[in-house]
């Protein structure tokens, strides 16, 4: 069973991460975010995992702090799920439409953290989400699971998009994590 159980407590934040990735599309998301909430919930489906959050934080500030230590937590989850890797694909791909929006993500989970990502967003916020995290938000997963992810979306309307990029994510992971042999895919011979 690929799992991990991980918690991250700050004066700003409290989160608590549980993640099944051989899972059935369990969601329990409450970051007190809607929007996030729903993203999360998106990405657990369509990557069929197993994910419950509890997070809160300093929302009276802002969702800064929420959204980034979620996202530090969940990598660390991915990571420690992941064990050592072997036998993974290790490389994942995806193209998701959303109506107008377009999202694509490709990843490797190679042990070498790096985020390429193409989006712009038209409207600071959608609901109580800062649009400015997205790419904050996904800069903290791929460090912190050591993923190489390179991301891109365009379209009209940014709910679409953000949406479609989650969704993107997912499918990238699930492909990328499918285990189809054994050993460590890698010259070096770790990942």
């Amino acid at each position: 069973m690929r799992k991990a159980n991980i918690s991250r407590k700050t004066s700003e934040t409290d989160i608590n991460i549980e993640l099944e990735l051989d899972g059935k599309g369990l969601a329990d998301i409450s970051t007190g975010i809607g929007f996030f909430d729903h993203m999360l919930t998106a990405f657990t489906k369509h990557g069929n995992f197993n994910l419950t959050v509890k997070a809160t934080g300093d929302l009276i500030v802002d969702d800064h702090h929420l959204i980034e230590d979620t996202g530090i937590v969940l990598g660390q989850a991915i990571a420690e799920a992941l064990a050592d890797k072997a036998g993974i694909a290790r490389f994942g791909e995806a193209r998701i439409p959303m109506d107008e929006a377009l999202a694509s993500v490709a990843l490797d989970l190679g042990g070498r953290s790096y985020l390429v990502m193409d989006a712009e967003f038209k409207a600071q916020k959608v609901g109580e989400f800062s649009t400015q995290m997205v790419v904050h938000f996904f800069e903290a997963i791929a460090q912190n699971s050591k993923t190489n992810m390179h991301a891109h979306v365009y379209g009209d309307n940014d709910h679409h998009k953000i949406e479609a990029l989650f969704k993107a994510f997912a499918y990238a992971l699930r492909r990328a994590m499918v285990i189809e042999g054994e050993g460590i895919k890698s010259t070096k011979g770790v990942l």
